[in-house]
């Protein structure tokens, strides 16, 4: 059992788990890869470099910081965040028990770029199979994704119908499955007044709903899972960056504010100390 979880290895991550580990909890780092601050090439305003680096640099060196101060850190992928009295966090490679969590995964990136997508969220266009499963029982259910996330909740879905197809909208599937498959591109989303239809390069598909699981989960998808507001694709937190969820905590990008890396490092010294309180507290 950890004292505390932190999911992201960026600016506001790695920051945060540096400062809980000088608290002497017992933290540990998830991170899949280096985020989206690895595709920024040149970075001048970020204090401390007399020459310009790129992100790729910064976050290795901040999880080199990390792991020199005894962080331990774990490069897997989180799928799901149960909360049942602690937290239990599953990768694709095991299950991680924790008193609170920290999500620092960054903002949430675009979905499906197809026609009609953003007409249709919350029409028939769902992100959380836990929250709207229960809705779509014996419909004709589409699951867009091609990975692990997609097949944690498709598993979820088949406890509600049999009718289901995955599309993998133009990507290769990574993962088995026993449903049928479409790999085509995506081109529109089409229905009344709710989804009605999938329409890809080559045909047409009916369906009732579609749940998007692209890639893979961002801390907004985490935070929506577990019941945490989201407030214009921002996950809703307070002075002491704690969710509505008690022990759910949320710095950097993911709570929007400014996006910049020298915002979500603050985030993370600041997140720390409240989370060193909140386990305090219980003492």
């Amino acid at each position: 059992m950890y004292d505390v979880i932190v999911i992201g290895g960026g600016p506001a991550g790695a920051s945060a788990a540096i400062y809980l580990q000088r608290f002497k909890l017992n933290v540990l780092l998830i991170m899949k890869d280096n985020g989206t601050l690895s595709r920024t090439e040149h970075i001048d305003n970020y204090w401390g470099f007399k020459d310009t680096v790129t992100g790729t640099f910064l976050v290795e060196e901040g999880v080199k910081q990390a792991k020199r101060l005894g962080v331990l850190v774990l490069e897997e992928e989180v799928l799901s965040i149960d909360n049942f009295g602690e937290f239990t966090v599953k990768t694709n490679k095991a299950e991680h028990l924790s008193k609170a969590v920290l999500l620092a995964t960054g903002a949430a990136k675009p979905n499906l770029k197809a026609k009609g997508f953003r007409e249709y969220i919350g029409k028939g266009i769902s992100f959380c199979a836990i929250c709207d499963g229960f809705i779509y029982r014996e419909k004709r259910i589409a699951v867009i994704g091609n990975k692990d996330f997609m097949l944690e909740e498709l598993e979820i879905l088949r406890n509600f119908s049999k009718d289901i197809i995955v599309f993998t909208d133009g990507l290769e599937l990574e993962v088995e499955v026993n449903e049928p498959v479409i790999k085509e591109k995506i081109l529109e989303i089409k229905g009344y007044e709710v989804v009605e239809s999938i329409i890809t390069e080559n045909s047409s598909y009916d369906v009732d709903v579609m749940f998007i699981a692209i890639g893979t989960p961002s801390a907004n998808d985490f935070a929506l899972r577990m019941g945490a507001f989201i407030e214009k694709n921002s996950i809703v937190v307070d002075e002491n960056f704690m969710t509505n969820i008690p022990g759910l905590f949320a710095a950097g990008d993911c709570i929007g504010g400014l996006l910049q890396i020298v915002k979500a490092a603050s985030d993370g010294a600041h997140s720390a100390l409240a989370i060193n309180k909140y386990l305090k507290s219980f003492q």
